[in-house]
C-alpha cells in the first residue's frame, strides 16, 4: 500500500531561475528567500522522505473539459518561457515519468465521476511551473504533472483529490505531492511594474490582499485547512492562482476539510510583482493525514 510522504505548497515565481546577481539586484541587494528555501527542501526534506514519485498540480496548466495527468515515460528537452524567455530560456529538464501511476490517478478519479486523461503525448508542451520546481528539487524521482481544470469548481478539486489520495492507497509509491502556485495573483500595470519587483511583501498589489495571504499562511502553520476551503469566495476577490486550484487538489488528498496537518515555512511570504509567494511544507502526521 503506497502513502503520501509529504506535500507543499511552493512558490514557482520566475525570479527564481534568474542569476543570483540579476536577483540581488531585483531585490536591493539581497537574495530572495524562495531560492535558499528551495535548497533547504531538498536538502532536509526531499533527501530524508527519498519518495518514488512526485506529483505536481501546475497553475499554469489550464484544460477545459477534463483533468489531464501526464503520463510519459521520460519527458527531456529545454524549454524556454513564452511568458518571460529573457528570464527562462533554454532550461534543461529530464525527467522521468510513471505511466503506471499516471493511468491509476486517471482511473480513480474518472471513479469519482470525474474526468481525468493521462496523456502520454510526446508533444505535449510544458509549464514553467513544472520546469521551475524540478530544476530545484527533481533528483531522479518519477515526476507527473497535472492540470488545473478552468471549468472546476471548489468541490470539483477537492474531489480529484481524493481520487489521488486512492490512487495512492492502490499504489507501492512513496509520493510527494507539491501544490506550485501562487496566493493572490494580480501584477501591477506595466507602468508601475518595476518599483515593486523587490520581495518586500510592502509591493503586494493591495494591502487587503496581503492580508488575506497572510491570515491564510497562519491558518496553515496551525493546520486549519477547513478555514482555507470554508473562505474560498471571499478568497477569490484576491484572485488566487490557478483559481487556487492546485491547493485544492493537494489538500483533497490529504483529507480535505479533515486535514490538521501544520504548515512549515521554508520561505518568507514575498512579493512577485504584486503577486503572493511562499513556501509551506506540510508533514505527514504520525496518525496520517486525517
Amino acid at each position: 500500500m503506497g502513502e503520501v510522504v509529504g506535500a507543499g505548497f511552493l512558490s514557482h515565481a520566475p525570479t527564481i531561475m534568474f542569476p543570483e546577481a540579476l536577483r540581488r539586484e531585483l531585490n536591493e541587494g539581497k537574495e530572495i528567500s524562495l531560492v535558499p528555501g528551495y535548497e533547504r527542501l531538498r536538502r532536509e526534506v526531499f533527501d530524508e522522505l527519498r519518495p518514488d514519485t512526485i506529483l505536481l498540480f501546475d497553475s499554469h496548466w489550464f484544460t477545459t473539459v477534463e483533468f489531464v495527468v501526464t503520463a510519459h515515460a521520460r519527458r527531456r528537452g529545454k524549454f524556454t518561457s513564452e511568458e518571460l524567455p529573457r528570464g527562462m530560456s533554454k532550461v534543461p529538464y529530464d525527467l522521468a515519468g510513471d505511466p503506471e501511476f499516471a493511468r491509476l490517478v486517471a482511473d480513480r478519479v474518472e471513479a469519482s465521476g470525474i474526468r481525468c486523461h493521462p496523456c502520454d503525448d510526446e508533444y505535449l508542451p510544458l509549464n514553467y511551473p513544472t520546469v521551475n520546481t524540478a530544476h530545484y528539487l527533481n533528483r531522479g524521482e518519477a515526476w507527473l504533472s497535472m492540470g488545473v481544470c478552468q471549468t472546476a469548481q471548489l468541490h470539483n478539486f477537492l474531489a480529484v483529490g481524493a481520487g489521488v489520495a486512492a490512487a495512492v492507497a492502490a499504489s507501492d509509491r512513496r509520493v510527494v505531492l507539491i501544490a506550485s502556485g501562487g496566493m493572490s495573483h494580480r501584477f501591477w500595470p506595466l507602468d508601475e511594474l518595476e518599483r515593486h519587483e523587490a520581495s518586500d511583501p510592502a509591493h503586494i498589489i493591495t494591502p487587503e490582499a496581503r492580508a488575506a495571504d497572510e491570515a491564510r499562511i497562519g491558518w496553515w502553520q496551525a493546520g486549519e485547512h477547513a478555514r482555507v476551503i470554508a473562505t474560498m469566495d471571499a478568497y477569490r476577490e484576491h484572485r488566487p492562482e490557478g483559481m487556487f486550484g492546485h491547493y485544492l487538489m493537494m489538500i483533497g488528498a490529504l483529507g480535505g476539510r479533515d486535514c490538521r496537518a501544520p504548515g512549515r515555512l521554508f520561505s518568507d511570504y514575498e512579493n512577485a510583482t504584486g503577486t503572493g509567494q511562499v513556501h509551506v511544507w506540510f508533514d505527514r502526521p504520525a496518525d496520517g493525514w486525517h
